[in-house]
C-alpha cells in the first residue's frame, strides 16, 4: 500500500482498538485515568509495530514514545498521536482522534485523522471534499473546556459564533466537515496535535498556517509548536488581519 493508504490503515486500525479497550475498561469498572493510560500505550505499541512492519526504515516521532533524535536527519519521519483528545475518549464522547502523518521537508506529505467515535477516516489521498458554506455568524472551533483569550476576542470582535469540541483533531475536522468555519489556536500545542490534521486539511484546500501566517515546519528538535490556524479558504485575509490586530495571544 501507499504512504496514503498506510496511513489511514494504521489510524482506522488504532481508533479500533480504542474502541474495543474503552469497552473493556467500562466493562471493568475501570477509572478514566487508567483508561486514558491504557488507551494511550496499547495505540500507540499498534502504530508503532505496524509502521514497523510497512515501513521499517522510517524515523517516527510518537507523543506517547521517548523521542529519539535520529529522526532530525531522516528523510521520512511518522509523526503520530495516538489518542488526541485522551480526556473526550475516557468520557465516551466522540470528540477525540487518531493522527498519524508522514513528514519530509518538514511538511506532512501523507496523513490520516481517524474519528473513531464518528466512524470515520479522513486522509489525504483522495482528499475530503470541503463542506459547503452555510449562512450565518462565522463559527469558530474551540476547547471545550479551555477556550483561549484570542478565540474570546476573535468571537467578540468579528461577531463569530463559538462551537465548543474536544480534540485539536476533532476542532480542525469540524472546519473540513461543515461543523464550524475557524478553528485558530494559540494555547500551546506540539507537532503531534497538528500534523496530521494540518495535512488533511490542506490536501482538501483549506488554509493552514501559523496565527502569523508562517508556514507549519515540522520535525523539529524541539516538537513544541503551539499556535495555528486552519479555516475555509475565503476567510484566511481576513482572520489572518484580525488575529495581528489582537490585543490578546
Amino acid at each position: 500500500m501507499n504512504d496514503h493508504e498506510l496511513a489511514a490503515f494504521v489510524a482506522e486500525r488504532a481508533g479500533e482498538l480504542l474502541l474495543a479497550v474503552r469497552a473493556e475498561a467500562v466493562a471493568e469498572g475501570l477509572p478514566e485515568s487508567e483508561l486514558k493510560t491504557r488507551g494511550d500505550l496499547r495505540s500507540n505499541d499498534l502504530i508503532l509495530a505496524l509502521l514497523a512492519e510497512h515501513r521499517p526504515d522510517d524515523a517516527v516521532l510518537s507523543e506517547e514514545s521517548k523521542d529519539d533524535l535520529v529522526r532530525l536527519g531522516a528523510e521520512r519521519v511518522w509523526i503520530v498521536d495516538p489518542v488526541d483528545g485522551t480526556r473526550e475518549y475516557s468520557e465516551s464522547r466522540a470528540d477525540w482522534a487518531v493522527h498519524v502523518a508522514l513528514v519530509t521537508a518538514g511538511a506532512p506529505v501523507a496523513a490520516a485523522v481517524a474519528l473513531p467515535g464518528a466512524g470515520r477516516v479522513l486522509t489525504t489521498d483522495p482528499p475530503a471534499a470541503i463542506a459547503p458554506a452555510v449562512a450565518g455568524p462565522v463559527r469558530l472551533v474551540v476547547s471545550r473546556t479551555r477556550p483561549p483569550a484570542l478565540a474570546t476576542w476573535l468571537a467578540e470582535e468579528l461577531g463569530m459564533d463559538l462551537v465548543p469540541m474536544g480534540s485539536a483533531g476533532a476542532k480542525a475536522m469540524s472546519v473540513l466537515l461543515g461543523d464550524s468555519d475557524v478553528y485558530a489556536h494559540g494555547g500551546g500545542q506540539y507537532e503531534w496535535d497538528s500534523c496530521a490534521p494540518v495535512g488533511v486539511a490542506r490536501a482538501a484546500g483549506l488554509h493552514c498556517s501559523r496565527l502569523d501566517g508562517s508556514p507549519l515546519v515540522y520535525n523539529n528538535e524541539n516538537p513544541y509548536l503551539p499556535d495555528l490556524l486552519i479555516c475555509r479558504p475565503e476567510l484566511a485575509e481576513q482572520m489572518l488581519a484580525a488575529i495581528a490586530a489582537a490585543p490578546v495571544e
